[in-house]
């Protein structure tokens, strides 16, 4: 069994038992949190597509802890200027434990 949620604008595919980084959030480490927005949920020939979304379902998650990701390098450059920038950037996750998907 597996569903689509989504997230902090973005939409994840999540079975129970996986662990997924999500957009940053209001949690603290090792609470639980409910995940509304399901968009589909499917357990082998049985799929449940929602108009934007499932009323009934949800899928709730255990928060593990605050991740950060890998680094991103941004260079700028113009040519025959002299014109060189480097700057990093690094976006914070929220790791979660998917434990349950109800339909």
């Amino acid at each position: 069994m597996y569903a689509v949620v989504e997230t902090g604008g973005k939409q994840y595919k999540v079975q129970v038992g996986q662990t997924v980084d999500v957009e940053l959030f209001e949690a603290k480490d090792g609470d639980a949190v409910t995940l509304d927005r399901v968009l589909m949920v499917a357990d082998g020939a049985n799929v449940q597509v929602g108009k934007p979304v499932l009323d009934s379902a949800q899928v709730k998650a255990t928060v593990l802890g605050h991740v950060r990701g890998p680094k991103e390098i941004i260079f700028n450059y113009r040519a025959k200027e002299r014109y060189r920038v480097k700057t990093g950037h690094r976006q914070d996750y929220l790791r979660l434990r998917i434990d349950e998907i109800t339909a």
